[in-house]
């Protein structure tokens, strides 16, 4: 009796914590991607190529650790520790199979206002040049390093807590045009920090509010002190990366290693400084000796937070935006998704963890391509020169001025005035001004972001078949957009027209395998090799179309625009014809110059009638459906 007892209740035990043994597999598989990918990682296929691609990025990382440490106001080999450590926790933790995580440019000149301001040089002169046991490094070097590790440290905390309140769920507030501006507007608050070394001059530091104006009327005031040999190798530097890289773009596809100019570069300029001495003959800076070697964690000094919030506002949020718009671009190009809210927790723990390592704070960063490197002392107006080039990507943004006056004038002037704010302010008072400025315009033109809804639309059927035969019109998906679209409720319109559609193929089999794909495959192309590729064409041997019906789209900004050339991108790489009617004449010359739009059949209609009037025409058509209002 007793034994049978005992049996029952490790049944029931069983039970009891089965399920929950399975909901923290399921969690730790959500926390950690790794463990979900790396089972599943296709060696024969895969390996090669990815490790080409890390070696090069990883000599990537070198030389712009180098260049972005001295950004930061810290001794050049602690960038090779802020290049190493947090690609290490984000390939763990991160969701963007495509993102680069290291130094990054934006989050090293933030905390260069923390470092300069706790630690300026004045103090290097007034304490002793006794070497720590840390690398044989000064203590005036242990002191920077730990001002900007507090940073990355406290920014790390600060992502953490964000992630733990959910608040990636709020990242649609963050529109292109915000985003574009502040990245653009920080680019150029970099170059201008680099001016001193690309000039040759002493520039005292200088912060605050209109920095950026003070700073050139500093250079010209004094632009006789400008050394014509600084001078001369930041151009010819700058020439010879923008000239090696544009080519290394051209012919990427032809050549499968592209050639390592930043390393080139390093080792050349290297070469020369020795060889001439450029430190003593020309009064040229170098860097000096790397140490080698990895030193022992240590915690960052908690005593500087306090100090060091402000900072740490700005990493966490000019990082973690940066990042995100870097991770839903590559998703969004190769057909995976990102959780925002994981990234949080990913960028968060690859700044808390790095920062017990020395490591400065990090981010996503673009633009990182192949170099090797293998040198010893460096000339900083090279290394300046590279971060210059660097964020070519960044400043060549300018050009998105010409898409939104196109697209959405509006849109422009908030890129304007975001970009302004951030030239004269600082990159996070430039994205909160932004986001503050979107929301009041959205607000004032859109008093209430309505949701999306389904209703019964007998009548337009009804009038749809006195004009058309009503066999053209069971061929047909009809879908009314009778709301604003707008940044607020675009991912909202996208997930309501993918049920919409997904449902009417479900019920009349539209798709040959739809239950074993989590998207729909008729507007979103498959994501993973799951599916068949049965599965993948909806339309094999017949043509589905699908009509929207923009009558009740009163405006639009940038983000509906870019929402609506999506859809009609995916549809068209499905075969499915979209059609679109009512459409206003702003709406199609935004339409027109946003996306590559086929300019060889109409897909612009004066009514639905008309569009099914063409659609009908062209006698391509198959399944039923009806018509819904989104």
């Amino acid at each position: 009796m007793t034994g049978a007892k005992r049996k029952k209740k490790n049944v029931l035990w069983s039970k009891m914590h089965t399920p929950h043994w399975e909901d923290f597999k399921q969690w730790c598989r959500k926390r950690l991607p790794i463990l979900e990918w790396a089972p599943h990682y296709n060696l024969k296929e895969n390996l090669l190529p990815d490790t080409v691609s890390g070696i090069m990025l990883a000599v990537q990382q070198v030389t712009q650790g180098l260049a972005f440490a001295i950004l930061s106001s810290v001794h050049p080999v602690f960038g090779l520790y802020g290049s190493l450590f947090p690609a290490i926790i984000y390939a763990m933790f991160g969701m963007g199979h495509h993102v680069a995580t290291g130094t990054f440019a934006l989050t090293s000149l933030i905390s260069a206002n923390a470092v300069e301001r706790l630690v300026p040089l004045s103090v290097q002169n007034l304490t002793t040049q006794s070497n720590t046991s840390v690398l044989g490094l000064s203590d005036f070097e242990m002191q920077r390093i730990g001002v900007a590790a507090a940073v990355s440290f406290l920014g790390g905390v600060i992502q953490v807590a964000m992630f733990v309140l959910q608040l990636g769920s709020a990242t649609f507030l963050l529109t292109e045009p915000v985003i574009s501006a502040m990245t653009t507007g920080a680019a150029t608050h970099v170059v201008t920090s680099q001016v001193k070394y690309l000039l040759g001059m002493k520039i005292p530091y200088i912060s605050g509010p209109l920095t950026f104006f003070y700073i050139y009327a500093y250079v010209f005031e004094n632009i006789k002190s400008v050394r014509l040999e600084a001078l001369l190798l930041s151009l010819l530097s700058i020439t010879v990366l923008v000239l090696v890289k544009e080519l290394n773009e051209q012919f990427k596809r032809k050549i499968k290693v592209v050639l390592p100019v930043d390393l080139v570069l390093i080792i050349a300029s290297s070469f020369a400084c020795y060889c001439t001495s450029m430190e003593k003959t020309y009064g040229l800076e170098v860097v000096g000796h790397i140490p080698k070697g990895i030193p022992p964690p240590r915690a960052p000094p908690m005593h500087v937070l306090s100090a060091v919030i402000t900072e740490a506002f700005g990493v966490a949020l000019v990082g973690y935006v940066a990042s995100l718009a870097l991770a839903q671009g590559s998703a969004k190009k190769f057909k995976y998704s990102v959780d925002d809210n994981q990234e949080l927790l990913a960028h968060g723990l690859s700044n808390v963890i790095p920062s017990f390592f020395f490591c400065i704070p990090s981010a996503a960063a673009m633009g990182r391509t192949a170099v090797l490197y293998s040198t010893r002392a460096k000339t900083q107006c090279v290394l300046a020169s590279i971060i210059v080039v660097g964020l070519k990507g960044m400043l060549i943004q300018f050009r998105d001025l010409k898409k939104y006056w196109n697209v959405d004038k509006i849109d422009w002037g908030i890129w304007v005035s975001t970009y302004v704010f951030t030239i004269c302010f600082a990159a996070n008072v430039g994205l909160l001004f932004g986001v503050v400025c979107t929301i009041a315009i959205v607000i004032a033109r859109f008093p209430r972001a309505k949701t999306l809804s389904i209703k019964n639309i007998k009548e337009m059927e009804f009038k749809v078949k006195t004009e058309v035969d009503g066999e053209t019109l069971k061929q047909v998906k009809i879908v009314s957009i009778n709301n604003p679209l707008v940044f607020l409720n675009v991912k909202k319109f996208h997930t309501d027209l993918i049920n919409i559609i997904q449902k009417e193929n479900a019920s009349n089999l539209l798709l040959d395998d739809i239950s074993k794909c989590e998207q729909n495959t008729l507007l979103s192309p498959l994501s993973n090799g799951n599916c068949s590729e049965e599965a993948s064409q909806p339309c094999q041997n017949e043509k589905c179309s699908l009509i929207l019906d923009c009558s009740g789209l009163t405006f639009f900004d940038y983000s509906g625009v870019s929402m609506l050339v999506e859809v009609y991108m995916d549809c068209k790489n499905q075969s499915v014809d979209v059609s679109l009617a009512h459409c206003t004449a702003s709406l199609i010359k935004a339409m027109k110059y946003h996306g590559n739009l086929d300019s060889e059949k109409p897909i612009f209609f004066e009514s639905v009638s008309a569009a099914i009037s063409n659609i009908h025409s062209n006698k391509n058509l198959s399944k039923l459906s009806d018509h819904s209002e989104v």
